[in-house]
């Protein structure tokens, strides 16, 4: 079966049998589609209602398909704040989800509204809509003519990150448990010390030939995957060094060489510390900090 309209390459790549990525310069978002005979799958709605028209539009300049299944990789606005245009669809996400968009949706709405008119309209006009088919660890969707693996690896850049495999395509969407375009995002809810077991997981997934799609940026190999797994775990073992050697957290930046920009890696120490404390081991530093939120997850990344 074609399911492929005239003129569908100026806005998709084909990067496995009817699989398709599209890269958004908006937060450089790359959205997946996988074509089945029932219908299409679209992995993450992007970052508003006005965003979510668009990628509509590109969908249906892609195939006459109609979306019956939308998946969040995680809770982040910019992967989810769309989903209210596909409510026919079943959306899945981890179960975690759900629960937080409901306790910081509000907050980052309000964070996006002040960017602009063109923001605030386009918030005032958003309606959050969490997946309505959770899961815990693993879920598969049938498409008709081949099956879809939803896969919860483990906690890293959020608590629900999930991982969306096509095993006969050899093709794994990664959401940010992998990015390209720039160095792995440690939000103010993410989990520097988990993230490299939960990207060897995500490894296991993975043949010599797979074909990964990052969250944000180009199309990446095992190779790649294998190389970030190696910067993720230097950032974990420095953070348990640094504060097993007793370095205050105020100082850990500029006490060790780090595999990133140490600008982008504030709340990775600040998790990783805090991480460390609530599991008893002692730190140097603001001890009783608490779990308290500094930044808004993504915004300006």
């Amino acid at each position: 079966m074609n399911v492929l309209r005239a003129g569908w390459a100026e806005s998709w790549t084909e990067m496995g049998p009817g699989c398709f990525v599209r890269r958004y310069p908006s937060f450089d978002l790359t959205v997946g589609v996988v074509a089945g005979a029932d219908g299409l799958l679209v992995v993450d709605t992007r970052g508003g209602p006005r965003e979510a028209d668009e990628l509509r539009a590109d969908l249906a300049r892609l195939s006459d398909l109609p979306v019956r299944w939308v998946v969040d990789t995680h809770w982040h606005f910019d992967h989810t704040f769309g989903n209210q245009r596909f409510a026919g669809a079943a959306i899945y996400g981890h179960e975690t989800v759900p629960g937080v968009l409901a306790e910081r949706g509000e907050e980052v709405r309000a964070a996006l509204a002040r960017r602009s008119p063109e923001c605030e309209q386009d918030m005032a006009d958003l309606a959050l809509t969490p997946p309505d088919r959770t899961f815990a660890s693993v879920a598969v969707i049938d498409l008709g003519d081949r099956v879809v693996e939803l896969v919860h690896p483990g906690r890293g850049h959020t608590d629900g990150d999930v991982v969306v495999r096509v095993p006969d395509a050899d093709l794994v969407f990664a959401g940010d448990l992998v990015e390209e375009s720039g160095p792995p995002a440690y939000g103010d809810d993410s989990f520097p010390l988990e993230w490299p077991s939960t990207l060897e997981v995500f490894t296991g997934l993975l043949t010599p030939a797979s074909v990964v799609v990052p969250g944000h940026g180009a199309v990446v190999d095992q190779a790649f995957v294998t190389g970030q797994f190696g910067d993720v775990t230097a950032v974990a073992e420095t953070i348990r060094r640094l504060a097993g050697e007793g370095v205050p957290e105020a100082e850990a930046l500029t006490a060790a060489e780090w595999p990133y920009p140490t600008e982008r890696l504030a709340e990775a120490v600040r998790r990783g510390y805090q991480h460390l404390r609530q599991s008893g081991v002692p730190t140097a530093g603001p001890a009783g900090s608490g779990p308290g939120r500094r930044s808004l997850p993504l915004l300006g990344q």
